[in-house]
């Protein structure tokens, strides 16, 4: 990774809020599944399934901690484990996103990289990206939320209830929110 300094990172600890949150989410609704919940097969090539999307989820967290635990030069989020344990087991998916949320926590009180590298493959050749960790862990929240959009879908066809807000990027809450306030301001004025 290249980074000449690191320095503690105040504006990261929203970032990794952001994804805590969302993990705890994820892991809440995992930790209620039983095996065959979570491996049910559904589309019409029979290739999603809850532990499909949970654990390509959990991909791409140890894609880029296991390269910061490293100082890798290079986060390539291709090059992923694809632990298929994580995808048949709720349980032990369940564990791995407590030790995620364990380990983003030790990022908020330490020192942050001042610039990372991040590896996008393109045809025969990878491209180089200069990224930071601010940036991949808005990345991180952001594709997991989408995930967990495509989990609630297939969740609500199981009938299996979660929370409205399962799957609704923080960006969206904090704006439902506002936009809550802000009708019932009106209400209280208009009535």
């Amino acid at each position: 990774m290249t980074s000449s300094l690191s320095r503690p990172s105040p504006s990261m600890a929203p970032l990794v809020e952001e994804n805590l949150l969302t993990l705890a989410q994820l892991r809440s609704m995992v930790a209620d599944l039983t095996p065959e919940g979570y491996r049910q097969a559904f589309g019409e090539h029979g290739r999603h399934t809850l532990g499909k999307h949970v654990r390509h989820i959990i991909d791409h967290y140890d894609a880029l901690l296991d390269a910061l635990d490293r100082e890798a030069e290079v986060i390539d989020y291709e090059q992923r484990r694809r632990d298929e344990a994580l995808e048949q087991w709720p349980q032990q998916a369940a564990s791995h996103l407590a030790g995620i949320e364990a380990r983003l926590l030790s990022l908020g009180s330490g020192t942050s990289p001042d610039a990372l590298s991040l590896g996008y493959p393109m045809d025969d050749d990878t491209l180089t990206l200069v990224s930071s960790l601010n940036r991949e862990l808005a990345f991180l929240t952001s594709h997991s939320i989408h995930h967990m959009a495509i989990i609630a879908l297939l969740a609500e066809q199981m009938g299996i209830h979660l929370p409205e807000s399962f799957g609704v990027h923080p960006s969206t809450l904090r704006h439902w929110h506002q936009a809550s306030a802000e009708q019932a301001s009106l209400s209280r004025w208009t009535a």
